[in-house]
């Protein structure tokens, strides 16, 4: 099997890594992260210039293909440096419900707008109650005449605070754990009834609570047939798992890296730690984890591209998810081992990627869930 990148995939993958390299360094990302928004906007317009926001949409919506291995290829650079723009709630999940459920007027106003830079959605999803299950909805959207009365309060809504549009699941029908029923809504963020807490994540990421009081929305604004969301949601956050599995994979590289040149240059009994056997092997370890990270992302990549069953594509996922957390544990608190009390001083970037990777391993389902959800698929 070639597991080799496409010229195309190459090109994509050499641009994302110069970006990073030349303009994308620690203090650059401590600044974007102190702004009033938490990332920049003039990376996020050069996101659109370069044609990076095409990359989760398909060519037939104007995209550059919408493939899940071109979805890691940009992730894994874009975890190297630990890019904060909302690339994953803009594009991945609320670009793939869009895809999905839209109508072809849905489609024009909103994906464009997307992949210009000038349109930031963020998903409203998940709920106090719910934990991982997605279909655990007790926001509800009542039908009053040619309007839905949504009402409820959705938590951890990435990019929340800075979202123009939030895509509201909502149970128009069914109890509050009911796989049928589940819709989802287009609400404008401004819109009368919503109210946010804007908050900081321990990694620097920016997210809201959105509580919902009454919020009027126009029947034209439901994406899909109504109660019938469900599955295009799990597939979002299928592919939005897979996304944070390789930018992990590309933290943890970066990790590796620094934790190697560290050991060479830091001196203990007058010579370099690195020269340690007991410390070789806790390293080789690390990049034995990287690798085999890597690897089970791309098998899922791959399975996410083919043509197998929506079950298969989600046990890939998940087995992917399992594996990624687990390196991220072992590579993580090993860096931080190896260097010592410096890695979790504010100063050095190692103690930043380590809390970044902690957050990934509990995005979108932890690695027990997903253990557990392999197991039974």
């Amino acid at each position: 099997m070639d597991f080799s990148y496409s010229d195309e995939q190459q090109m994509l993958q050499d641009s994302v890594q110069k970006f990073v390299m030349s303009q994308y360094d620690f203090d650059t990302r401590r600044k974007y992260l102190e702004s009033e928004k938490g990332f920049s906007d003039e990376a996020w317009n050069l996101f659109a210039e370069l044609g990076w926001l095409t990359v989760p949409f398909k060519e037939e919506d104007g995209g550059f293909g919408g493939s899940a291995v071109d979805l890691m290829v940009v992730m894994e650079e874009f975890g190297k440096g630990m890019v904060v723009e909302p690339f994953i709630p803009t594009g991945v999940i609320s670009g793939g419900l869009i895809t999905d459920l839209g109508s072809a007027e849905q489609k024009e106003a909103l994906i464009g707008a997307i992949m210009e830079g000038s349109l930031q959605p963020a998903t409203a999803y998940a709920e106090a109650d719910s934990r991982y299950n997605l279909a655990a909805v007790g926001t509800t959207a009542t039908k009053s005449g040619d309007e839905y009365v949504l009402n409820g309060t959705k938590i951890q809504v990435l990019n929340g605070p800075a979202a123009d549009k939030l895509l509201v699941v909502a149970r128009t029908s069914g109890g509050q754990f009911d796989r049928d029923g589940i819709s989802v809504f287009i609400v404008d963020a401004t819109a009368t009834g919503i109210s946010k807490r804007e908050y900081t994540n321990v990694d620097g990421h920016r997210a809201a609570e959105i509580h919902l009081k009454d919020v009027k929305v126009a029947a034209s604004e439901l994406l899909g047939a109504e109660g019938a969301a469900l599955p295009a949601l799990e597939a979002a956050i299928d592919r939005a798992t897979l996304a944070v599995g390789a930018e992990a994979v590309g933290a943890m590289d970066s990790l590796l890296k620094k934790t190697v040149e560290y050991a060479k240059t830091r001196k203990q009994f007058g010579v370099a730690i690195g020269t340690f056997q007991a410390l070789q092997h806790r390293m080789s370890e690390m990049f034995i984890e990287c690798q085999l990270a890597r690897s089970i992302v791309i098998m899922a990549a791959m399975k996410l591209d083919s043509s197998a069953s929506v079950q298969e594509k989600a046990k890939a996922v998940s087995a992917a998810k399992s594996r990624v957390g687990r390196a991220i544990r072992k590579v993580g608190q090993e860096a931080v081992q190896i260097h010592g009390g410096i890695a979790v001083t504010d100063e050095l970037d190692v103690g930043h990627y380590f809390k970044r990777v902690t957050t990934i391993e509990h995005l979108f389902g932890n690695t027990d869930f997903h253990t557990l959800r392999y197991a039974r698929l």
